[in-house]
């Protein structure tokens, strides 16, 4: 006895040298759009990537309202005319020069300030918390400076026009401003869909948004005051504009006027809208396709939190809620891979508590032979190698037998058939297991010979030990007949015996695998045990 404590004690510190624990970062899924691009991107490409995304966005929103602005200007208000009431040198000389300085020179300066503010993103440096902080009021302060340019041009225009014809000073301050007001709620948006990833970074590092307009209903409603209430304000002031101060108007130029105003209002609103709704949702989206995930099993990946607002702490709540899944799964491992996974069912199932039950069971015993002589004469590595096919063996048969690795002493196992899962028949699967275990030994690991021994009846299983600290066992005769016939087992040719009482209840077709023989009084034992074996 003393030599086999001895030998799972040098068995158990070879295990601790050479067990290694490894582990993988989880994928992670992209910012819910392509144009994004990967989370494993490079931070200078990702520079380029949202340098890009903002000058397109900032020139096309802009050259489409100096479109409507010019639509407005032409067709809602055809009187006073802009070709024929004003100096053509204002309209084919100042205005377009100046919107092609401020689509240029403009768009250039704004994008490069806004990319300059994410400079610690683009250096891979922690963030301060003024980095975070501009990090978060980029967009407004670039939709603000948008909005600069178009305030410029609205009073320089106004003035210039005003200069020519006091009655283009309403028409034109009108029209420019509420452009000018869509296009910076427009370039807002965008300008916060591209600088998810650095949001991410910021929000990562423990950064607090902060927004010109916090949360999802403030979002809404500023995008609802900036693109639908100043264009429903702009048909109010359009006819304010057609029926008193501008008595020069018909009635059908009046109607006209208020459906092309009405008109760009409904599509801007529209775009507008859809543009939010689409931020809104995506984040909604990406976690319900999370959910989905982690519906079919899949904990691997966590998601990215990019939004400042309550989508974000729904983003971080998904997010904790599979670290606790994950952690939770593996306890379960670990604590399925220390008791069983029977064990820890049962133990997950039911409050588990001292004392145990009579059940009627199995029980399979497996020794190496010569141990002591194989941990000295081989290198470490090298012996836990064959312990770990050894063992790999053992386990997969017992499982397939629908049965419990109760205990691993040493390089001796004790396998359990009927407890803690009823079985029909313990000994027929206890038997089928030693069965395989032992031909699979033979041609699976040749460097190992054990004995095997197979034993039933009543045993008492549950949980023994402290309070603080207890095990699931099995104690009763069976399992002091299996580890001796364990023994003889060693000097058997097939090197595994059974008793006579296992083998005759279980059924036919296993019975025909045995033959009766000896019948000996075991170690311990007063009565005696005939012996079966392999036929």
């Amino acid at each position: 006895m003393m030599a086999k404590r001895s030998t799972a004690q040098r068995l158990g510190r070879v295990l601790e040298r050479v067990t290694q624990q490894s582990g993988r970062l989880p994928d992670t899924p992209a910012y819910g759009s392509w144009l994004l691009g990967k989370v494993s991107e490079s931070q200078a490409r990702r520079r380029v990537r949202i340098q890009l995304i903002l000058t397109v966005c900032i020139v096309g929103v802009n050259v489409i309202g100096i479109g409507v602005a010019a639509l407005l200007l032409t067709v809602a208000f055809p009187t006073p005319s802009i070709f024929g009431d004003a100096p053509l040198w204002i309209t084919f000389g100042v205005l377009p020069a100046y919107c092609g300085i401020a689509l240029g020179l403009g768009t250039w300066l704004i994008t490069r300030r806004t990319i300059a503010v994410l400079r610690w993103a683009v250096e891979e440096h922690q963030p301060t918390p003024d980095d975070e902080r501009a990090t978060f009021t980029a967009p407004f302060w670039l939709a603000l400076g948008v909005l600069v340019l178009w305030v410029i041009g609205t009073a320089l225009l106004t003035t210039l026009y005003g200069w020519a014809d006091s009655t283009f000073i309403p028409i034109v301050g009108f029209c420019v401003s509420v452009c000018g007001i869509l296009v910076s709620t427009a370039c807002y948006l965008f300008t916060e869909f591209a600088l998810r990833p650095v949001a991410a970074q910021a929000l990562e590092a423990g950064g607090a948004p902060r927004r010109l307009a916090p949360g999802i209903m403030g979002r809404t409603l500023t995008v609802w005051l900036l693109g639908s209430g100043v264009p429903v304000l702009g048909i109010m002031v359009t006819a304010l504009l057609g029926g008193v101060l501008l008595d020069n108007l018909s009635k059908t130029q009046l109607a006209v006027a208020i459906l092309v105003i009405s008109g760009a209002a409904v599509i801007f609103g529209f775009v507008l809208m859809w543009i939010l709704a689409w931020l809104t949702t995506t984040p909604v989206r990406m976690v319900r396709a999370a959910l989905k995930r982690v519906e079919d099993g899949d904990l691997s990946g966590d998601l990215v939190v990019f939004d400042g607002t309550e989508l974000g702490e729904l983003q971080r709540g998904f997010n904790a809620m599979v670290n606790g899944l994950r952690e939770r799964e593996r306890v379960r491992d670990l604590f399925g891979r220390h008791v069983g996974r029977d064990v820890a069912a049962a133990a997950e199932r039911d409050m588990p508590q001292l004392g145990g039950e009579e059940r009627h069971v199995a029980v399979v015993f497996i020794d190496v032979i010569g141990s002591t002589q194989l941990v000295t004469s081989r290198p470490a590595a090298e012996v836990v190698g064959l312990l770990n096919r050894f063992f790999a063996v053992v386990v997969e048969e017992v499982d397939r037998h629908h049965g419990l690795v109760n205990k691993f002493e040493g390089d001796a196992v004790l396998a359990v058939f009927g407890a803690p899962n009823h079985l029909d028949r313990p000994e027929e699967q206890a038997l089928g297991a030693a069965r395989a275990i032992a031909r699979r030994l033979d041609s699976e690991v040749p460097e190992f010979r054990a004995g095997i021994g197979v034993a039933a009846g009543n045993a008492v299983a549950g949980n023994v030990g402290a309070k603080e600290r207890f095990e699931y066992t099995v104690i009763g005769e069976p399992v002091n007949e299996a580890a001796r016939l364990c023994e003889l087992a060693k000097r058997e040719p097939h090197r595994l015996l059974a008793s006579s009482d296992t083998v005759t209840a279980s059924t036919g077709d296993e019975q025909a695998r045995w033959s009766l023989g000896d019948t000996v009084t075991l170690r311990g034992h007063d009565q005696p045990t005939r012996l079966a074996t392999l036929a």
